[in-house]
């Protein structure tokens, strides 16, 4: 439902993993330039294409937990795989920062891509919405133990 909220953790959560990974920059650089989500899906390297898709994925999960929400369990289970799919966009992007970063004795910025952070966003929004799903959870418990 709307009022509850887990389901403004999950909509953030889905505006992050949708939108703005295709407006800010991953620093993922390939030759020297920056890329955002929408750029790397005409890459021909099969990873870096799945960012993108992996982003997708993530905003999907989001949206299909909030239509979900008259089944918590699920709507819990789905965050979870949500969460794995994050880790593992995190995952990528740290191996591509690794591997594109500079020699400490190079003048180039360390400044990383803001988009690089919002799988880690994603994931503590997601954790905060599977904390109120868990406690709406026990609420309901604790009703029907009374009657």
């Amino acid at each position: 439902m709307i009022q509850r909220i887990q389901t403004l953790y999950l909509f953030l959560a889905f505006l992050l993993s949708i939108s703005l990974v295709f407006l800010f920059n991953l620093k993922i650089d390939i030759g020297g330039e920056q890329f955002t989500g929408l750029d790397l899906l005409g890459q021909e390297d099969l990873i870096l294409k799945l960012i993108p898709i992996l982003f997708i994925v993530s905003g999907v999960l989001s949206l299909i937990s909030i239509l979900s929400f008259k089944n918590r369990k699920n709507q819990f289970v789905i965050n979870r795989l949500n969460i794995l799919a994050n880790l593992t966009i995190l995952g990528v992007l740290i191996y591509f920062l690794l591997i594109a970063t500079p020699l400490p004795s190079e003048n180039l910025s360390s400044g990383k891509g803001i988009g690089t952070f919002i799988p880690l966003v994603v994931i503590i929004l997601l954790v905060m919405a599977n904390k109120a799903i868990q406690k709406d959870e026990n609420l309901i418990k604790s009703v029907d133990r009374l009657r």
